[in-house]
């Protein structure tokens, strides 16, 4: 079945990892470049399948990541700063005030970063997948595990 899927997203750039029995596929839709830094916007989509019992587990939320240059900190002993220090971040859109569905996650997300990619035909085509093989097709808003 994992073959039927990543042949139906062969159409989007992204990757494919399997661990413990958990598809997971990244694509960077969106980048966001400042003064000597740098943030992305990744969709990910995890997904379980059950061939015994016939069941699709899917999930799917956004995730930031940054790194760059943030003014401030990195200061000396004295307690003067730079005014310069090396900053990497990643936020997990699935916990704190990020919490949501992916709808909720790709409004907020808006605001920030300029894309144009169709979440809902990624869950439409592995829904419409599974059904067509019999399967039964589970969304669910916390990653699958």
């Amino acid at each position: 079945m994992i073959e039927e899927v990543q042949q139906a997203l062969s159409n989007y750039d992204g990757t494919w990892k399997e661990k413990n029995g958990v598809w997971e596929f990244n694509s960077v839709i969106a980048e966001r470049k400042a003064f000597l830094s740098k943030k992305k916007l990744t969709y990910q989509a995890k997904m379980r399948i059950d061939s015994v019992n016939k069941i699709i587990n899917f999930s799917e939320m956004l995730i930031e990541a940054g790194s760059g240059l943030s003014s401030g900190g990195g200061g000396f002993d004295d307690g003067m700063s730079t005014g310069f220090g090396f900053k990497a971040e990643t936020y997990n859109t699935m916990s704190g005030a990020r919490e949501g569905n992916i709808e909720e996650q790709s409004n907020l997300f808006g605001k920030k970063f300029e894309y144009k990619f169709d979440y809902k035909d990624i869950r439409a085509k592995i829904e419409e997948l599974a059904k067509n093989a019999g399967f039964e097709f589970k969304y669910q808003i916390l990653p699958v595990k």
